[in-house]
């Protein structure tokens, strides 16, 4: 079996690659780029992809699959197919599932379950402590060995510095890193959106920008202490920015995720108390947006993410206090992360380098590259294309997201998970 790609603009940031050129996949594998490759080539399915990008699929390292035990919000099937229309070939799951992620049987479950029901390639991460209750070490060992690829506690940050440090020692043997929820649960408890204007004029709790970068300042210096690789989801304040920014300049091995949400929206969405503007960290002000491009731009944020948290609409259709914190985003992260190849802020080489290598090499996964040998994952979009967001034709089977009804440039047409073309939208 085989498929060629024709006439696409091919953009590889692992080999500096961008030229128009044609792909030559046989069985899972890319066998040749080439500027012309003639069709006589037990090509099976030849893609025009004139006009198009053809890159490497994308990665996602902070997803919710919410399978086992939540799967009225979302499935390993609905998720995985949610990823394939996205141009995700690749998701990493958190283990904050029912049960929690803290074992191997539930870590080879999910496995299995991506095995026989997933289209995209799905890589667990295992639960720092058990039962994300932050007492005592999870089974790290077990759940490394049966394929968890890093470890965390998203959602519930482990507030005792001694277990997070005895974390970071015990994971070390095993090459996987720390993935961190940076939180001060004490300063964040009980709030609901950012603390600030927008929070004291609704009348709702605020969380404060210190709870997030009191937590980014304790796993770093844990980190300098340790040498463990540590990974910061979400990263939402102007301080945290800088933060991360500094110890890299030290040479710490840090390194740091953006969510297109967070890069894109303020506070000010939570006017008219709209559920689907609250999520954990919370939408901040306009000064942090600006600081979190700022570090896209300038590389102190390695990775664009999703942070992918779907809910049922019975559960964001209650009042804002009540309302669970999250937001989909595997349908709508390729379309705002091009807003900012737009805008001039990195350029397409860059962004595709922070959907692809840049999160593969965090989790030490074989992905994210075109080379000739590698695993054919791809993803075939039109940049420039037009779409209206229609959360009402989402394949995740959540429909909470603040874009609906946005009009958005970038389509994808083809994703081809390891040879195979999962998703086509012609």
């Amino acid at each position: 079996m085989g498929v060629l790609i024709k006439n696409g603009r091919v953009i590889d940031p692992s080999q500096s690659l961008d030229m128009v050129s044609d792909i030559y996949i046989q069985e899972d594998r890319v066998r040749e780029i080439s500027k012309r490759i003639d069709t006589p080539r037990k090509a099976d399915t030849v893609i025009d992809a004139s006009g198009q990008v053809v890159a490497p699929g994308l990665v996602d390292i902070h997803v919710h699959l919410r399978e086992p035990g939540y799967e009225h919000k979302e499935t390993i099937k609905t998720g995985c197919l949610a990823a394939a229309a996205g141009g995700f070939t690749s998701i990493v799951c958190m283990p904050n599932t029912n049960p929690i992620n803290d074992n191997a049987s539930v870590t080879e479950y999910i496995l299995l379950k991506a095995r026989t029901e997933g289209i995209v390639n799905v890589f667990p991460i295992g639960a720092i402590t058990k039962g994300e209750k932050g007492d005592e070490l999870a089974e790290i060992g077990e759940m490394c060995e049966a394929g968890c690829v890093a470890i965390s506690d998203d959602g519930m940050p482990v507030t005792d510095s001694g277990l997070m440090r005895k974390a970071m020692e015990y994971v070390r043997p095993f090459g996987i890193p720390v993935i961190t929820h940076a939180e001060d649960t004490g300063l964040s408890a009980g709030g609901v959106m950012n603390e600030g204007f927008v929070s004291t004029e609704l009348g709702l709790r605020g969380i404060p920008a210190a709870s997030e970068e009191v937590g980014v300042v304790r796993d770093i210096i844990l980190c300098e202490l340790t040498g463990t690789p540590l990974h910061i989801c979400h990263v939402s304040t102007k301080g945290s920015v800088r933060l991360v920014r500094e110890a890299k300049k030290r040479g710490v091995k840090v390194t740091a995720e953006a969510t297109p949400h967070h890069f894109t929206l303020t506070d000010k969405l939570v006017y008219g108390y709209n559920t689907d503007a609250k999520m954990n960290p919370p939408l901040r002000t306009q000064e942090d947006v600006d600081a979190i491009l700022e570090g896209i731009a300038d590389g102190t944020i390695d990775v664009i993410a999703t942070d992918h948290a779907p809910h049922s609409q019975d559960e964001k259709n209650v009042e804002f206090d009540l309302a669970p914190f999250g937001i989909v985003g595997l349908e709508t992260a390729l379309s705002l992360s091009l807003e900012l190849v737009e805008k001039g802020i990195i350029t397409l080489d860059e962004m595709i380098k922070k959907l692809t290598v840049a999160p593969s090499e965090i989790v030490g996964i074989e992905r994210g590259t075109l080379v000739p040998g590698s695993i054919a994952d791809l993803v075939v979009f039109d940049p420039g294309m037009s779409r209206t967001v229609k959360a009402g034709g989402f394949f995740s089977k959540s429909r909470n997201t603040p874009f609906s009804g946005w009009e958005l440039k970038g389509v994808v047409s083809n994703t081809i998970v390891s040879g195979k073309v999962v998703f086509s939208r012609n």
